[in-house]
């Protein structure tokens, strides 16, 4: 990859000041407008990335920066000990959309799990079922790099050389007839993704979440979603599972919600208002009046936009685009999955798609992996049909030019 002064000024100091436990691509980011990026020294890309489902109006969204601005000039932070506007206004909002009916707030999609763990276990504490400690969770799952997340995540290296917290079981994802097998009395909860993001772009089997639902329920467990990469319109829902009609007892939220600016909630029913009383758990950060103006201005912005509904309609488009890609390049290419603009394009054994994306963010496209042979594209919300036929065509390009 090409690299210029300024460029490489910054490089070598990120490779001196920065810890070394990520391996960025070689581009120093300076600046955004909808779906590109620029460097510091001025070259353009594509990103259908999007910070990984974050960037969920893409970058400096003149009405998102208006309410940073805004907010940053009256308060940015006044701790959980008082309430805030801003804070009270956004948890109505997302209760409002979800049909769930509490909020608590914090700073990431791991926190958010974080969260729904030590509900889960805390309400059947307070009801004196002290035997329901045991969570199931499924296999290429990922919730996060916190003990208790890291812990319910389903792939073993991401807990090599930490542990992890007990009382955690894997099972495969789709399989009912696995979770019914340990579904017994000593389970708290089962939490689930509606699509396994980082494990491959893999959307649940049709009826799988409906069936967990009526399980979790029967036998007396709690049913906690994961939708921090597919809530916030990302599928064409405001959240995964209104595709489906079932309601979790919790769920967790991040990514989209703060289009860049760093916030998670988790989401429940009144039923679980009372798991986790004062004093039991709480962030300092978490439902600061600028995270959460941030995510009231993106909420507002996907509904004037009609970008949740957009999202579905150019997820489709995606979607045949990269089937096409696939029926051409056979011997390259498995086919696409995916949900909404939540899309992967699966290659064939051999082909690792960390390998290939420098060469498609040489194409002036950026991209990221999801497992090991899946291409993952999570656009801006805001993103176009063309700027989506641009990276497909960098895609084909790249591959197109692989050796067989």
């Amino acid at each position: 990859m090409r690299t210029d002064a300024k460029s490489a000024e910054l490089l070598a100091l990120a490779q001196k000041r920065l810890y070394p436990n990520y391996k960025p691509a070689p581009i120093v980011v300076a600046r955004g407008k909808g779906s590109e990026l620029f460097d510091v020294d001025g070259r353009r890309w594509l990103d259908l990335a999007a910070g990984v489902a974050v960037c969920s109006v893409g970058h400096a969204h003149p009405k998102l920066v208006r309410a940073l601005a805004d907010q940053a000039a009256r308060v940015m932070h006044v701790s959980n000990y008082f309430y805030n506007e801003e804070n009270v206004l956004l948890a109505d909002a997302l209760c409002e959309r979800s049909g769930m009916a509490r909020a608590f707030f914090c700073n990431s999609g791991a926190e958010a799990n974080e969260a729904m763990f030590k509900l889960a276990r805390r309400h059947f504490f307070a009801k004196g079922d002290t035997k329901r400690t045991r969570f199931i969770a499924f296999h290429n799952a990922f919730h996060g790099r916190t003990m208790g997340a890291v812990s319910l995540t389903g792939t073993p290296k991401y807990r090599e050389g930490f542990g992890g917290v007990e009382g955690v079981t894997h099972v495969p994802y789709g399989d009912l007839d696995a979770v019914k097998a340990e579904l017994s009395d000593d389970v708290a909860a089962l939490i689930v993704e509606p699509v396994q993001g980082e494990g491959g772009v893999l959307p649940a089997p049709p009826g799988f979440l409906e069936a967990l639902r009526a399980l979790t329920s029967e036998r007396g467990a709690l049913l906690l979603l994961d939708e921090v990469q597919t809530g916030i319109g990302r599928t064409g829902h405001w959240f995964g599972f209104q595709s489906t009609g079932i309601r979790p007892d919790a769920m967790a939220l991040a990514k989209g919600l703060g289009g860049g600016c760093p916030i998670g909630a988790m989401l429940t029913t009144e039923e679980l208002a009372g798991a986790l009383p004062p004093g039991t758990h709480g962030s300092t950060f978490g439902g600061n009046p600028f995270a959460s103006a941030a995510a009231r201005a993106v909420l507002a912005i996907l509904e004037e936009e009609g970008l949740v509904d957009g999202a579905r309609a150019k997820g489709e488009r995606l979607g045949a685009m990269l089937a096409e890609l696939a029926r051409e390049l056979p011997e390259i290419c498995e086919g696409e999955r995916g949900v909404g603009l939540l899309r992967g394009l699966v290659l064939k054994q051999g082909f690792v798609v960390r390998d290939i994306l420098p060469k498609i963010a040489d194409a002036g496209v950026l991209l990221t992996a999801a497992g090991e042979r899946v291409i993952r594209f999570t656009p801006p919300l805001v993103v176009t049909e063309s700027e989506l036929a641009e990276g497909v065509a960098a895609v084909r390009k790249v591959l197109t030019a692989l050796p067989r």
